[in-house]
């Protein structure tokens, strides 16, 4: 069978515009995908630049720079302790008999009875010291009336013998018999004198015997001790049945209305603590008594440790307040009033201390002289610092000179 040429022409016709087709919708497919991917490509790399430049500035806060008042101090362990206390012990040796007040027991001077010792030899000392009294007054009447009777025979004998010196003159007795009276009248003198010596001595033993008896008195008294402060009995040191002596307390009593609050200070801040007018604050626990002045600073510098020691008084001490406290305080050396900045705006850098400041959107170094530091602020004493300038107190370790910075916040 023969082909037919014109239905070969029209098959290859149709051929070649299918192929043309199939082109033009490969092509058009083509150029959207072109398109679209070189749109998202732009935008990528304008994303990308607008990213880089936000990446260029360092996030900061800062904070203005603030007039305040700064404190030099120091800090140290003190103590409380009464400031009138007695440690009260016998006047005389001997067994302690009774103890009349217990640990806590608050007492009154010369009222309050603490303990008493053995008084049995001193009743009896008392007795024979009454008696020994009783003998040199009896012995002191006698003298006296022994005295009164030499006297009266002295009167006598004077008067004969007046009257024998006259009658001697009239020759109307001999020599020998005014001789005698003569003598008898002198002896009698001198008998005067003796048994005026003897009331005198007799006086004399008197008054030794009463000495004796008061001081007798005045042991057995002593046995009994009273307070010889008021306040409170903080210590009991003996018990009933146990030897008491002079210089080996019983009890010890501690005035608490009236207390010091002491510590030691380093030799080298002597100068700087006046009494009467520097402050210290105190803290007892978790009892803030606030500022006191220091009452007391001791004259001399311990030689061994360097140190000296301060006191603050303390009238009518808050309840919980005892002495034997450890107490923390403050001690303020110095107190002025300065251009003040946070402590961790303040960096270390070429060996200098400084500080960054923000001026058109840029972090610029400024060299500073710390002070005083109190509180989280540091206080400048030297640097080109103001009142309406602010630093960096967040982030300033990630900038330099000139660094490019992003303010995000300003605290207060």
């Amino acid at each position: 069978m023969t082909d037919n040429p014109k239905n070969n022409t029209k098959t290859t016709i149709t051929h070649h515009i299918g192929r043309f087709v199939i082109a033009l919708v490969l092509i058009a497919i083509f150029g959207t995908v072109g398109y679209f991917v070189y749109n998202r490509t732009q935008k990528g790399q304008n994303s990308g630049s607008e990213q880089l430049n936000k990446e260029r500035y360092v996030p900061v806060v800062t904070t203005p720079v603030a007039i305040r008042d700064f404190e030099r101090t120091l800090i140290v362990q003190g103590n409380v302790e009464a400031k009138n206390f007695a440690m009260v012990s016998p006047r005389i040796s001997g067994t302690v008999e009774a103890i009349f007040v217990d640990e806590g027991d608050v007492v009154t001077a010369n009222e309050t009875r603490h303990f008493q010792t053995d008084a049995a030899n001193l009743k009896e000392d008392v007795e024979i010291g009454r008696h020994k009294l009783t003998v040199t007054q009896c012995t002191k009447r006698e003298a006296e009336a022994s005295l009164e009777k030499t006297r009266a025979d002295l009167h006598k004998a004077k008067l004969d013998y007046d009257r024998l010196g006259r009658l001697l003159e009239k020759k109307a007795v001999t020599t020998d018999i005014f001789e005698q009276q003569e003598s008898r009248y002198l002896q009698l003198r001198a008998a005067e004198k003796l048994a005026a010596a003897q009331v005198d001595l007799a006086a004399a033993q008197e008054d030794q015997a009463k000495a004796a008896l008061a001081i007798a008195k005045k042991d057995l008294a002593d046995t009994t001790i009273y307070a010889p402060v008021k306040g409170k009995v903080s210590q009991r040191l003996r018990e009933p049945g146990e030897m008491g002596s002079p210089g080996q307390p019983v009890v010890r009593i501690d005035d608490t209305s009236l207390v010091e609050v002491a510590a030691f200070l380093p030799a080298q801040y002597y100068s700087s603590v006046i009494p009467n007018q520097t402050i210290m604050k105190i803290k007892v626990s978790d009892i803030n008594l606030g500022q006191n002045i220091i009452t007391y600073k001791s004259p001399t510098i311990d030689p061994r440790l360097r140190t000296f020691e301060i006191k603050s008084l303390l009238t009518e001490p808050p309840e919980g307040i005892a002495p034997g406290s450890m107490a923390r305080i403050t001690v303020v050396l110095e107190t002025r009033q300065g251009l003040g900045v946070p402590s961790v705006a303040i960096q270390q850098r070429g060996g200098r201390s400084v500080v960054f400041i923000v001026k058109d959107k840029t972090s610029h170094q400024v060299t500073v002289e710390p002070g005083i530091e109190m509180d989280g602020w540091t206080e400048i004493c030297e640097g080109e610092l103001t009142e309406e300038t602010s630093v960096i107190n967040m982030g300033q370790s990630m900038v330099e000179e000139g660094t490019p910075v992003s303010v995000q916040q300003e605290m207060k």
